[in-house]
């Protein structure tokens, strides 16, 4: 653990959903496309084995002309879906490619134009095709029937419930007063809606914590929400991940945070708030390395998240490897320059490494700076008297609202003032401050370890020991057992040497399941688990196997090499070329020269 990885695994499994561009004349149609993009990265994550970069990640790179290797190379994946989205009245019309990123090369694209009723289906065939190639091409996944089922019966709903996602996402106070208003059209065309229900409860809380609306009344209006939406819809990964929030950062509740991100990950394994909190949890508790773990499931999938990274840092941070912590949290600064707690943890770093100068420079971007310069000195220069003018000030500071971060507290514990210190954390972690979580770890409250009680200040109902379920070793799935494989094995090499389904050029996976009687699932588990390829790897080597023997039979000299090709069921002369290269050694015109002169 600890290791600072500057390079990526790029997986074979694995995809970026690049936000879908807005053909339509009407510009305001900007919240459609991203919807469709963001449904289509959504029920992508519901392939197991397959890689999907999450939505921060993959909006990071909107509006932006980079050459698709690249955006492969940052996120460490092999796939890219790239494509557009023109809304009419009531009619979509939808453009998909599916690119290499190793290469650049497109190996799939389509063109959709349907009714706005048909949108869900749409969304759920194009998610289907996606993943029906990144398999053929790639290797054994597990594919449901369906990854999108229709959310809301109305189309009206759907459109509302998607501008009300476009604006929350803004993540300003304004965009979640108008998230509300569309998510509230939402309820008002289909009252059964879930999702929207699920949305203002989101907002709602926001505006609370964030202090842009009274408590009571936000919460209250988060509440009403959340009622109904429990009674319409309990398997959406938003319900358990409501009770989160309150479990474990308003009550400390470790257990029932515990087993509520537990719920969530159920249901979504890849879901990053979930993997986030469930880091934070252990992060909490000193279970540094498998929180850790966490950070890193998270940046899987959202790799141009700066609030993992900082999360990360923190990790080391409370680790008391600085060196390390500052490496993640100038990642999460290149991401985002203005990402306060990023600037707040650089600024605790740097006064325990000494830095004062950095540190000086640093504490100008903070209304708290002289109390930032005061902390460097007490720590760094000795100096244990803690001004008069200062403590005079200081004399009702448990009354006080929370500070973004404590420096106060972080003065007294460290000068002259331990007893004061230690009656204030008390007071903080009776009020649950969120920013105290980790007092127990905390650098600059280290020396109130020594004073009684402090073991005592709270206990936590919640340990590793026992709930050890989402670090143990995944076991491979397997689908089928051996008897019934080998005598599939069987009848797949019997049907393909007799009835040479590979000279058909569009021959797919689901297509020759349904000849085989066979589920496309159990297909692609025998195919890569018992002959050890990829669907496109084993018909292709059919197909290569087929030109090499008609293209030595003089019946067939008065056909050009591509020609052969086509006819031995290749569809395209990259593909030929390429594949016929990797294989052979050396190309087909050398190939068949030396094959003819022996």
């Amino acid at each position: 653990m600890g290791e600072i990885p500057e390079s990526k695994i790029i997986e074979d499994k694995s995809i970026v959903v690049l936000p879908f561009v807005n053909m339509s004349n009407d510009q305001e149609n900007e919240y459609f496309s991203d919807g469709i993009t963001e449904e289509i990265i959504n029920a992508l994550t519901k392939v197991e084995g397959l890689k999907v970069i999450a939505r921060t990640s993959s909006f990071a790179f909107k509006g932006k002309n980079l050459d698709v290797r690249e955006i492969g190379q940052q996120l460490g994946v092999a796939n890219i879906l790239e494509g557009s989205v023109r809304k009419v009245s009531d009619r979509v019309r939808i453009t998909a490619q599916l690119i290499n990123a190793k290469n650049g090369v497109h190996y799939w694209s389509k063109n959709f134009d349907r009714q706005m009723q048909d949108i869900f289906a749409l969304q759920d065939e194009i998610s289907l095709l996606i993943a029906d190639q990144i398999r053929e091409n790639f290797g054994h996944l597990v594919i449901k029937d369906h990854l999108i089922q229709a959310s809301t019966r109305s189309v009206s709903a759907y459109e509302h419930y998607l501008k009300g996602r476009y604006h929350q996402l803004q993540w300003t106070p304004d965009s979640f007063i108008q998230a509300i208003e569309q998510y509230d059209a939402a309820i008002a065309k289909d009252p059964e809606f879930a999702k929207a229900y699920y949305g203002n409860l989101q907002c709602y809380g926001l505006l609370a914590i964030w202090g842009f609306m009274p408590v009571e009344e936000a919460m209250g209006k988060a509440i009403d929400n959340f009622i109904i939406a429990k009674e319409l819809d309990t398997e959406l990964p938003e319900y358990p991940m409501s009770f989160v929030g309150r479990t474990l950062w308003k009550e400390w509740d470790y257990k029932g945070g515990y087993e509520y991100i537990n719920q969530t990950l159920a249901m979504n394994p890849k879901h990053t708030d979930a993997l986030e909190a469930m880091a934070e949890l252990l992060i909490a508790l000193g279970y540094f390395d498998q929180a850790e773990l966490f950070v890193k499931k998270a940046l899987e999938v959202d790799p141009l998240s700066p609030n993992h990274h900082f999360t990360m840092a923190n990790v080391f941070y409370l680790k008391q490897a600085y060196d390390i912590a500052l490496h993640y949290i100038e990642k999460a600064l290149r991401i985002n320059p203005q990402f306060d707690l990023a600037l707040r943890l650089k600024v605790n770093v740097l006064v325990l490494l000494g830095k004062e100068e950095e540190v000086k420079e640093l504490a100008e971007n903070f209304e708290e700076k002289e109390l930032i310069n005061l902390l460097f000195a007490i720590v760094n220069k000795k100096i244990a008297q803690i001004p008069k003018e200062f403590l005079d000030q200081w004399e009702s500071l448990e009354n006080e609202e929370g500070e973004i971060t404590p420096y106060k507290l972080f003065i007294l514990a460290n000068g002259n003032c331990p007893e004061a210190a230690f009656k204030l954390l008390k007071s903080g972690i009776e009020l649950r401050r969120a920013q105290l979580m980790n007092y127990r770890y905390e650098p600059f409250l280290q020396s109130l370890k020594e004073i009684e009680g402090f073991e005592n200040l709270h206990q936590a109902n919640f340990s590793l020991t026992g709930n050890e379920e989402w670090f143990a070793k995944e076991k491979p799935s397997q689908i089928l057992d051996e008897k019934e494989a080998d005598l599939l094995k069987e009848k797949l090499i019997r049907y393909f040497e007799k009835e040479k389904p590979f000279l058909d050029p569009q021959l797919n996976l689901n297509a020759l399941g349904s000849k085989l009687e066979l589920h496309p699932n159990k297909l692609s588990y025998l195919i890569n688990d018992k002959l050890q390829a990829n669907f496109n790897e084993y018909v292709n080597n059919y197909r290569l196997n087929y030109f090499k023997k008609i293209a030595i039979n003089p019946r067939f000299n008065h056909l050009t090499l591509l020609a052969l090709a086509y006819d031995s069921g290749f569809n395209s002369k990259t593909v030929f070329n390429s594949f016929f290269k990797t294989k052979e050694g050396v190309t087909p015109s050398a190939w068949l020269k030396k094959a003819k002169a022996e």
